[in-house]
């Protein structure tokens, strides 16, 4: 677990499993373990659900929750819900809505292509009422998962990833006015991919975005991608800041460039809220460390490719 006031400055204040009797992941391939966590905060209690894969699939899916994000986390609640990337949505009435996704009965979807809805109550942590299914993607056959749900403005939204994991990762969106469905596909979907940039672009295999609203009232979308050198990307997929606006039509993400970029400027990095204590960094880790307190060279700027000197005006 990281925290931050600024989105540039990070501390490590502890852990959400941090013990075997919690979940026991002994004899887990590499590849399975725990999948696409997500973490909310509703009336003083954090909640993360997320999924213990195995064998490349789902296996079982769990919420945990504690009123201190640094910790301890209660035991996990196993959930009975199908499938992967489990979310949850807090409704303007205290309903609580999990989303997940998992197996289309039709063939011809193929894999985690229904993305679902089901309320959790709050009190005992389990699913309650009937199921609905929310939607298909909007690229039949094209593995919709990953989905979240926001509200703005009376509409709910759904941000969901298609494409797989690889070079046709995309962000793709659907809008309904009830939080249960049905949902239309936003048409300007895909919000953000790279697979039309070709395997020499920096980034690649981009999707999976969720969305944060800083309290200066910017919106950020956190996205996975990776960084191939060589063909191979060693360090795996990783998560990335892309600037987001909420327009009349929806979720705009990367408006005026539409693509995840080297550097970004965070706009409110140079604000009066004090950074974070920022550990030192050891000359054995790196050869040049960036300074990232205000005033610094690099403050207010997020690095996510290649290291480069910048000198943003901060005061």
């Amino acid at each position: 677990m990281h925290r931050s006031r600024d989105l540039v400055h990070w501390e490590q204040i502890g852990h959400v499993l941090d013990r075997p009797e919690q979940i026991d992941l002994s004899g887990i391939d590499t590849s399975d373990g725990i999948w696409a966590p997500t973490i909310r905060h509703h009336d003083g209690i954090f909640y993360v659900v997320s999924t213990v894969a195995r064998d490349r699939r789902g296996g079982v899916n769990f919420v945990t929750t504690a009123l201190d994000a640094a910790g301890p986390w209660m035991q996990p609640v196993v959930l009975d819900a199908e499938g992967i990337d489990p979310s949850l949505f807090f409704d303007d009435d205290g309903r609580c809505w999990f989303t997940a996704c998992r197996d289309a009965e039709d063939p011809f979807l193929r894999g985690p292509a229904e993305l679902y809805i089901q309320e959790l109550d709050l009190e005992t942590l389990q699913l309650t009422g009937p199921l609905h299914v929310l939607w298909n993607g909007a690229v039949a056959g094209a593995w919709a998962e990953a989905p979240h749900i926001y509200k703005r403005d009376g509409v709910y939204y759904l941000i969901a990833a298609e494409g797989g994991t690889e070079r046709n990762h995309s962000v793709t969106a659907a809008r309904s006015a009830t939080v249960t469905g049905p949902y239309r596909t936003d048409p300007r979907s895909p919000l953000l991919t790279h697979r039309h940039l070709g395997p020499e672009a920096v980034f690649q295999n981009v999707g999976h975005a969720d969305i944060v609203e800083t309290p200066a009232g910017e919106t950020w979308a956190l996205v996975l991608a990776t960084r191939p050198l060589d063909g191979a990307h060693t360090l795996g997929r990783e998560v990335f800041l892309v600037p987001a606006e909420w327009t009349d039509d929806g979720l705009l993400l990367a408006p005026g460039f539409g693509h995840v970029r080297e550097m970004e400027r965070a706009r409110s990095a140079c604000s009066a809220t004090p950074p974070l204590p920022t550990p030192l960094l050891s000359s054995e880790s790196s050869s040049r460390v960036q300074d990232f307190r205000p005033g610094g060279e690099a403050c207010g700027v997020l690095f996510a490719g290649k290291s480069r000197p910048a000198v943003p005006e901060c005061p």
